[in-house]
């Protein structure tokens, strides 16, 4: 719970302090602008605040870990989720706007975080998890999406290094592979999610794990 507080604020706070002319730049995220990612994010906050106001009638079916589903395909910005994202963001106009509706939600998203009960049961998406794994898989989404913010924005600082420990940890264990330990975690988190492909020399040692034929190219949501 207290993770999930600190990588969603961190996230949020970056994002507020970012200048009008960062709006345009590229993200981490094939496809998308970084105002598209913010306009991703505000739809994130809504489902945080939709989720944690939906009490679930059945047991939980889903933990933090199994919430997430791999895929063999990353995300390239075209699928009609994906593009509904980027006419949103083009409504906002003013990078302001899409600011202060974040900074609304976002804080408002947060506050409801931190008064939910972590053993409270909660529907979303046709799964059934307690709020405590509900919030810490959305460590993992804040994380990957800080870091898809900074991908082109030197002056966007990266996670907290406990999150991004957690965050590796988490992705890990999803795709049961240990990553080389000498990698750091922000890399490991972006070749594993397919944010970016492996150098050569991150190939080969992935090859010497016995790793990479099972684990890339893959993405999370």
């Amino acid at each position: 719970m207290d993770i999930f507080s600190q990588t969603w604020s961190a996230l949020c706070t970056a994002v507020a302090a970012l200048p009008d002319e960062a709006f345009d730049e590229p993200s981490g995220c094939r496809g998308w602008r970084v105002r598209d990612l913010v306009s991703h994010l505000v739809i994130d906050a809504q489902d945080l605040l939709i989720t944690l106001s939906t009490p679930a009638d059945t047991a939980p079916t889903h933990d933090a870990l199994s919430y997430w589903t791999p895929s063999a395909t990353p995300p390239d910005g075209t699928a009609p989720g994906d593009a509904l994202v980027v006419r949103l963001a083009a409504a906002y106009e003013d990078p302001a706007l899409l600011r202060a509706h974040l900074d609304d939600l976002g804080a408002a998203a947060g506050r409801a975080a931190q008064l939910a009960h972590p053993e409270l049961p909660v529907a979303t998406q046709g799964m059934t998890l307690t709020v405590r794994d509900y919030l810490g898989a959305y460590v993992l989404e804040a994380v990957l999406h800080h870091l898809d913010l900074a991908a082109h924005l030197p002056s966007v600082g990266l996670p907290s290094t406990e999150s991004l420990a957690a965050a590796r940890e988490m992705v890990e264990r999803r795709l049961r592979v240990r990553l080389p330990a000498r990698w750091e975690d922000a890399d490991a988190l972006r070749v594993a999610t397919g944010r970016r492909p492996a150098t050569a020399e991150e190939r080969a040692e992935l090859d010497a794990l016995g790793a990479r034929g099972q684990m890339l190219p893959l993405s999370f949501g």
